[in-house]
């Protein structure tokens, strides 16, 4: 689509892309070499997409390239734990996610303390997390799925990206809510996660709208509700998780831009001001919003508040699942 054509394409090409800004900068000042932006999943997921569209456009206001990594596996906790280790210059960010959270509310033993070792720059956009089943699941809606669920217990298999993964939480809080039990199968990103759904392997998924929603509009797999707080724009016609009887299911996957704890302020300060434009362009919000991403914003004071908030949301969830260590 048009304003996703440059993903994938060479890195040479990307590189070039981020001059486009012109922005003129004095010798020395931050920035003055490519920043690496690193991801915790895999290429074609929705932290992807996020990073790919806010990295070409930041490049274009900081006058350097800003070049994606995926550093994918155990939700996101080996590319945070890379970036907590990395120099303190700027040079190194970490797109944040709310696996990182959740993976913080189960074990608190982590190599890393998202809270502590890093420093929250800005809220960066959120995903749609819908709840998708193979064709084969007998459920054409979400009350239809709790009662085949409750008829057999353990027998219904859901995917995740990932054990602590936001899709993995929100099946524990469909399974708490509902008073059902399924087995859950972690993967290692939504690609894979949605290949194995379509394949009939699993059965059910609350995944990323951005990994699954070509699916859905193919009639390959059957969407049951969403899990954002309202309709989200991508499939306006499918009822939330509150509407569909579900009080209070609200969850969604976000992602924030953040950097080792110690970078100087000033160029936090210079990377945040470069999120605020990009995520209020057009350019970025028309490449998103197709996806089932919606940019967010709001500094870096809300972003740490709202860190502390869901560690808390999630720990209790994780809690009531036993799955905390």
């Amino acid at each position: 689509m048009p304003g996703l054509r440059w993903i994938g394409m060479p890195v040479a090409a990307l590189l070039l892309a981020g001059f486009a800004g012109g922005v003129v900068h004095a010798e020395g000042d931050y920035p003055n070499k490519p920043v690496r932006l690193i991801v915790g999943f895999t290429p074609g997921s929705s932290a992807d997409i996020t990073a790919r569209v806010l990295g070409n456009r930041m490049s274009q206001t900081l006058g350097q390239p800003v070049v994606v990594e995926a550093r994918p596996g155990a939700g996101s906790n080996i590319a945070a734990e890379f970036v907590a280790r990395a120099p303190k210059d700027g040079y190194t960010l970490f797109l944040g996610a709310s696996a990182n959270v959740t993976n913080a509310a189960l074990n608190p033993n982590l190599p890393f303390d998202i809270a502590r070792d890093f420093a929250p720059i800005e809220l960066v956009s959120t995903a749609a997390v819908i709840l998708v089943v193979h064709p084969s699941v007998a459920a054409n809606n979400v009350r239809e799925l709790i009662a085949l669920a409750k008829s057999k217990p353990g027998e219904l298999v859901y995917a995740s990206t990932g054990v602590g993964s936001a899709p993995h939480l929100s099946g524990e809080l469909f399974m708490q809510t509902a008073g059902v039990k399924m087995v859950h199968v972690p993967y290692q990103g939504s690609p894979q996660a949605a290949t194995d759904l379509l394949a009939g392997r699993v059965q059910i998924m609350f995944s990323p709208a951005s990994a699954v929603v070509s699916l859905v509009q193919a009639g390959q797999l059957k969407v049951l509700g969403s899990a954002t707080a309202r309709r989200t724009g991508i499939l306006p016609e499918v009822p939330t998780m509150i509407e569909a009887g579900m009080p209070d299911f609200e969850t969604s996957i976000w992602f924030g831009l953040m950097a080792p704890v110690g970078t100087p302020r000033e160029v936090t300060e210079r990377l945040g001001r470069a999120v605020r434009e990009a995520v209020q362009s057009p350019e970025v919000v028309n490449a998103w919003r197709p996806q089932g991403i919606d940019p967010i914003g709001g500094g870096p004071e809300r972003f740490a508040s709202y860190i502390t908030s869901e560690l808390k949301r999630w720990g209790d969830v994780a809690a009531a699942a036993g799955l905390k260590k």
